[in-house]
């Protein structure tokens, strides 16, 4: 009876061991947990740059192409990656794309304004009207990259005044 009595006084808890076993298995399963938020703050920041730079770019293009349609005279003797024309206001206008600093520029009167930056490729293809005294279309291409992530963006303008 006393050897009973003598299990009955120990008394209830966790041993050290207990405790240590159950620490380490918390700090994997926290490890674990930070290591996933870590990788989605990352993806996150990813796809935000990527979003941004595709967004300059869809203005970039909408910019291009509305200018473009209302364009006295493209020049078809530029560079694929050039694209000049005159407004109708008179006004000299060129895009143009430089692969050194990976943007795309808008050139007027003079000034330069960056328009998309992480541009790494861009090209301008004419259609020539059936003379071949002037541009009858112009198709754009924009391909953007933003870390390991790259994509190409491209629209169309047909030059209102060369039908």
């Amino acid at each position: 009876m006393k050897r009973k009595h003598c299990l009955q006084n120990r008394a209830a808890g966790f041993t050290v061991v207990e405790c240590l076993i159950s620490l380490a298995i918390c700090a994997m399963l926290m490890t674990a947990v930070a290591v996933a938020f870590n990788a989605s703050l990352v993806n996150f920041r990813e796809n935000e740059e990527m979003f941004q730079s595709i967004n300059s770019a869809r203005q970039a293009l909408t910019r291009m192409t509305t200018q473009l349609r209302t364009a006295d005279a493209v020049d078809p003797n530029v560079s694929a990656t050039q694209c000049s024309f005159f407004t109708p206001a008179s006004e000299d206008i060129t895009y143009e794309f430089r692969a050194a600093d990976k943007k795309l520029y808008l050139i007027t009167n003079g000034n330069e304004y960056t328009l998309c930056d992480n541009v790494t490729a861009a090209s301008f293809t004419r259609t020539l009207t059936t003379d071949g005294s002037n541009c009858k279309s112009v198709l754009m291409s924009l391909t953007v990259q933003c870390g390991a992530s790259e994509r190409t963006l491209s629209a169309a303008a047909v030059v209102r005044r060369a039908l």
